[in-house]
């Protein structure tokens, strides 16, 4: 062990949970509780979307259970106030505005100028640097499918969308996507806002890596607006990220969060109805493997690249501050940020944040009804993930003891 390394600790509930009261600690060990129990995790995800749909009242039940776990608010204002508290302990946010992607011209008009509102709101705010989005929330799956589909040459520049398959009124279709992404990236550009565009399924990504990276070369030549998304579960993407930096050719900064991946099970299946090879890691060590060296490489090119260390596994954010001491690379690093989840893993986040790292929440906001989806990915995530919940509880309860609360 390299005895510059700082001394960090992700054991720390004192610190973990400074930010929860006596009564926001119990209700957290009451639900994570719950969400081992996998049946009920099961019923819930399956009886929680229909209930809403037909209009059941359990709005209540839901926003004072895992809504304030998971989500910031309903509205920017609600949100602010969460941010603020996580403010006090030096935890920025990272704005997501959570409404999963509604077709249709009209909603992705919506969709944009809702992810600018965010953009010029989060400018307001000291606590607010990033926020996040997904180009199929202002584009049509079926169009990004198609110019997926026809990247056959992965070599070339990774700026590249071949319009040549699409027909006119696609053609028009693609250009107002572009348009969509342009006043959202300005609008950050001058707020100085970052954003960060999140992955998609492997038979999309082309064209939004194409877009981002367009984005990247406008707009990453001082400070970095721009940050693309990249799944290390995937057995391709270190190489891809390589491929990104030499793109940059010393032009513009490459923005890079780095997260292990979220469409697995999607991902193999579909491979293996389709007949083509996984795109997924054999097995999770070659995912770790990959991550880690991801984040080597990154810091590496510390000048060059601007890192988010997005990850809840407890070694590749203990091993990326060793290299930052390795390296005497400065804690606060304008190129280096860190996050997790809001309400998963506070051990990692506040004991990051008091060593003096910088480091956020992904903090969506939304109204109960819309993030739904998002809501019902954290349950079962947290209900499937070898050892998540157990460790999550295993910390709280750890903490409650500490406080005497039992």
């Amino acid at each position: 062990m390299d005895n510059s390394a700082p001394a960090i600790s992700f054991d720390n509930t004192e610190y973990a949970f400074a930010y929860k009261s006596d009564k926001e600690l119990k209700k957290a060990k009451f639900l994570f509780s719950s969400m081992g129990i996998g049946s009920l995790v099961r019923i819930g995800t399956r009886l929680t979307p229909w209930a809403i749909r037909v209009g059941l009242p359990i709005k209540g039940l839901i926003r004072n259970t895992i809504f304030r776990q998971f989500v910031g608010g309903e509205t920017l204002a609600e949100t602010a106030v969460v941010a603020n508290k996580l403010g006090e302990f030096n935890v920025q946010v990272i704005l997501d505005y959570g409404v999963e992607g509604k077709e249709g011209e009209e909603n992705f008009d919506h969709a944009t100028e809702e992810f600018i509102r965010v953009i010029k709101y989060a400018s307001t705010q000291r606590t607010m640097p990033f926020m996040s989005i997904k180009v199929t929330g202002f584009a049509r799956f079926a169009l990004l499918e198609k110019l997926d589909a026809a990247a056959t040459d992965r070599s070339g520049y990774l700026g590249m969308v071949h319009t040549e398959v699409l027909n006119d009124a696609e053609k028009a279709e693609w250009e107002r996507v572009v348009k969509r992404m342009e006043r959202i990236i300005s609008a950050a550009a001058e707020s100085k806002i970052g954003v960060l565009v999140d992955a998609e399924e492997t038979w999309i990504q082309d064209p939004v890596d194409a877009l981002t990276m367009q984005m990247m070369e406008k707009y990453n030549r001082g400070r970095v607006v721009v940050f693309n998304t990249i799944q290390l579960y995937r057995h391709d993407r270190l190489q891809f990220l390589k491929d990104s930096f030499n793109q940059t050719q010393q032009r513009f900064v490459l923005g890079a969060k780095l997260v292990r991946g979220a469409y697995m099970e999607k991902e193999r299946r579909r491979a293996e109805e389709m007949g083509y090879p996984s795109p997924i890691q054999p097995d999770k060590a070659s995912s770790d493997k990959d991550y880690n060296e991801a984040v080597e490489f990154c810091l590496h090119h510390i000048d060059q690249i601007s890192l988010i260390v997005a990850s809840h596994n407890e070694y590749s954010n203990l091993r990326a501050t060793q290299l930052l001491d390795e390296k005497k690379i400065p804690h606060n690093h304008p190129h280096v940020h860190f996050s997790q989840l809001y309400g998963m893993s506070d051990n990692i986040t506040f004991n990051l944040a008091k060593a003096g790292f910088a480091v956020s929440k992904y903090l969506p906001f939304g109204p109960i009804g819309d993030v739904i989806p998002y809501l019902m990915r954290r349950a079962q995530e947290n209900s499937s993930v070898s050892g998540q919940t157990g460790r999550e509880l295993g910390l709280i309860r750890k903490e409650v003891e500490r406080r005497k609360l039992n």
